[in-house]
């Protein structure tokens, strides 16, 4: 099907202009600007008058629980809920069941998301302390990047070797991308909490997350993970920055394409601070942790500054009977996210009077950038016709009833938001519209190209 999507006000590269676009067999053929003249051949029509039009967003830190603990979320659950918050594509994670660290394995779960996905797709293969032979063979032009877990999270697939961490630095052939959480720090205060509680000393509720899993324990694995890259020369991503202290070690150049160290915050550390804990109790622990209302300022500072490239869901659905326990230590980290990720950020960049374009950029361009997509991430001429309608002017109550999460839950349930997806585009065809799926075609996997124009340039 080929489509003529008219009157549009398109958000693209940094501009904001009205214009109509023809897509065919899947592409981009044709922007028309004010004055062009064009006529669309056997082209379905779609009348977007007061409507935006973006590039589909590229969420690259994603859990979709499969294999392995589908009762949670699997791809085809998760993918449809991405696709209806304006997911174009996405990268998961390996901390599955098996966890994802051979070649095998990995093309498992490639093999899964051709059959299920309706959105496009890439899988990272996870690093362990023993298993850097799989590494080494990953192709850089089919992979998305190697996760490096240098703090434990869901799956406990921590890395702590040092002579392994330096070699996979050296030796990874794609991007890596850290959780960096110190893990020495983050044992020795669970164990003084724990020892708290038991003495009735301290509630084991949600609020001493952050006192757990500290701004130190951040800073010092980050600071850590930055020294790696710097010593080997590697392309690093630093995911779901949290702390204002770790925004230090990055810079502010906004010409991504020349930074190898990068860093990713997510949309929860924008819009939560630990006064939330009373409000949401576990509902909204995650690791790391959500911290002060002086962390959220300085990430907002961030994504204004440029020291902040790419925003990611952290998109990690658990059960209810996981979540919302009595106790701290047994309640699992993580929530789903990626169906509300978009409309929640676009209303909070209204809120902090920063533009539309700039929202796209982090989550739409720079991941394409960073990660050297092939052909998409932009509207352009000749690339995938990966695209997403947004109505900015409703009055709508996300709820629990209304998520497409296999786990039926939201930390959002509640919230107003005045942004809403109503079409979505994948590589050409219309899979989400108004509330209704389109589950004829399933995304494609993603490619990836290594040649830049020109050599990476150091930040000063």
């Amino acid at each position: 099907m080929n489509y003529f999507i008219k009157n549009a006000i398109i958000v693209n590269e940094g501009e904001t202009f009205s214009a109509h676009l023809f897509i065919k067999n899947g592409i981009i053929v044709k922007i028309v600007r004010e004055g062009d003249r064009f006529e669309p051949e056997n082209a379905q029509v779609i009348d977007a008058r007061g409507k935006y039009l973006i590039p589909g967003v590229i969420d690259e830190h994603v859990h979709f629980r499969e294999p392995g603990m589908t009762a949670k979320a699997d791809i085809y659950s998760e993918s449809r809920a991405a696709v209806a918050g304006g997911v174009t594509s996405y990268m998961e994670m390996p901390n599955t069941v098996p966890q994802t660290t051979t070649q095998a394995l990995l093309q498992e779960k490639f093999d899964l998301a051709a059959e299920k996905s309706l959105a496009n797709y890439s899988f990272y293969i996870g690093a362990t302390n023993d298993n850097l032979a799989e590494i080494v063979k990953t192709d850089p032009e089919k992979v998305c990047g190697v996760k490096l877990f240098m703090g434990s999270s869901t799956g406990n697939m921590l890395v702590d070797k040092e002579e392994i961490l330096e070699r996979l630095f050296k030796e990874s052939p794609c991007l890596i991308a850290a959780h960096c959480e110190d893990e020495e720090l983050i044992r020795r205060n669970t164990q003084h909490y724990k020892e708290l509680a038991e003495k009735h000393e301290v509630i084991p509720d949600a609020k001493i997350h952050p006192l757990v899993r500290t701004s130190e324990a951040c800073y010092k694995s980050s600071a850590k993970a930055v020294e790696l890259a710097e010593k080997t020369g590697a392309r690093l991503h630093v995911m779901h920055i949290s702390t204002a202290h770790e925004l230090t070690l990055f810079c502010n150049d906004k010409h991504l394409k020349y930074k190898k160290i990068t860093a990713e915050t997510c949309p929860h550390y924008l819009n939560f601070d630990e006064r939330d804990y009373s409000r949401l109790g576990f509902a909204v622990k995650c690791n790391p942790a959500i911290k002060s209302a002086t962390d959220n300022y300085a990430l907002w500072q961030a994504i204004r500054d440029g020291r902040i490239d790419t925003i990611g869901s952290d998109h990690a659905p658990h059960l209810r009977e996981e979540k919302f326990t009595d106790n701290y230590f047994t309640a699992k980290s993580g929530f789903p996210s990626i169906q509300h990720n978009l409309p929640l950020m676009a209303d909070l960049f209204v809120e902090h009077q920063i533009e539309m374009a700039a929202l796209v950029t982090l989550m739409c361009h720079n991941p394409a950038i960073l990660y050297r997509i092939d052909r998409r991430g932009f509207i352009r001429e000749g690339y995938h016709a990966d695209l997403v309608l947004l109505n900015v002017n409703v009055n709508k109550l996300i709820t629990n009833e209304e998520t497409f999460y296999k786990c039926g839950w939201t930390p959002y349930d509640g919230t107003a938001v005045h942004t809403q997806v109503t079409h979505t585009f994948v590589n050409g065809n219309l899979v989400y519209e108004n509330g209704l799926f389109h589950e004829e075609n399933r995304g494609q996997r993603l490619l990836f190209t290594q040649t830049l124009s020109q050599n990476p340039l150091e930040c000063q």
